[in-house]
């Protein structure tokens, strides 16, 4: 956003660390670039459409479950509500991140 402040969603009842807040997205299909994932991820979680997204970082965090390339992008601008579609909450932030606890994987980038 214009202010500085960025989306954090928890993760929903029945997943890994259910509950620990991250960026939202997902992981990366068979034939997708790191922006379509990151498009279709918004659609089916979120309920947005992208517009200009930008790789930001690649982080490789090793998980006890396991070892995960981490492709972290800036999104500039979405048409559509911000919608819940998986049961997460949502929380804009800005730092320090106020919300707990945070995802292991998403601290490294804030």
């Amino acid at each position: 956003r214009p202010d500085g402040q960025f989306l954090l969603t928890s993760r929903p009842a029945g997943k890994v660390y259910a509950g620990h807040w991250e960026f939202p997205g997902g992981k990366v299909e068979a034939g997708e670039t790191v922006e379509q994932a990151l498009a279709r991820e918004l659609r089916e979680e979120l309920g947005i459409e992208i517009g200009g997204a930008q790789r930001w970082k690649v982080e490789i965090f090793d998980y006890p479950h396991a070892l995960v390339r981490l492709n972290f992008c800036k999104v500039f601008d979405w048409t559509g509500e911000l919608q819940m579609l998986e049961g997460q909450q949502m929380a804009w932030a800005d730092l320090p991140v106020q919300v707990k606890p945070v995802l292991p994987g998403t601290i490294p980038v804030l």
